[in-house]
């Protein structure tokens, strides 16, 4: 569940990832009631025989009832602990600047040149503590150097954040 609460709220189809959480927790919770209707005890004035198989049915009734309505209350007041608002969000790709460190290779693209050899190189050798680190890269030629000296101006680094690192090099989007 922390892994989702992680990777739910960093792509473009968050909204989508948001709705697919939330039918979840829907079917849970309708799964949940369904179990407490099943077992909950019947209203209805009818007239029972006071057997010892009917009173032990009763005692079982009333505990997974009880049971129920203690794990529905537990998991509904769970809290979603999950970040929304990334502060660096703008500098993942949206921009005209670029984070070294959290931008996935397909926010190279609109810097030609850079697609996909050294952005690949870029995303595959951090993370980086300056934008001069990128010219320590191993096997960089001069050309591909020329290339990172031409946009050196539009690349910051920011703290990695786990939940962008994860997916720089392959973010799941083909064509």
């Amino acid at each position: 569940l922390q892994q989702c609460r992680t990777y739910c709220f960093r792509s473009p189809y968050s909204a989508f990832k948001i709705k697919i959480i939330v039918t979840m927790k829907l079917a849970i919770l309708a799964v949940l009631v369904s179990t407490v209707a099943a077992f909950a005890p019947n209203t209805m004035n009818t007239v029972s025989s006071a057997t010892s198989l009917n009173a032990e049915a009763n005692g079982r009734r009333e505990f997974f009832t009880k049971a129920a309505t203690a794990a529905a209350l537990v998991v509904g007041a769970a809290p979603a602990n999950a970040v929304r608002d990334y502060e660096n969000i703008e500098f993942l790709g949206g921009g005209s600047i670029v984070d070294l460190n959290n931008a996935n290779i397909r926010a190279y693209l609109k810097m030609p040149g850079m697609y996909p050899t050294v952005a690949g190189k870029i995303v595959t050798n951090g993370p980086y503590s300056s934008v001069g680190d990128l010219y320590k890269i191993p096997g960089l030629s001069s050309r591909e150097a020329e290339v990172i000296k031409k946009y050196e101006g539009k690349f910051t680094t920011k703290t990695p954040s786990p939940d962008y690192v994860i997916d720089r090099y392959n973010n799941g989007l083909y064509r």
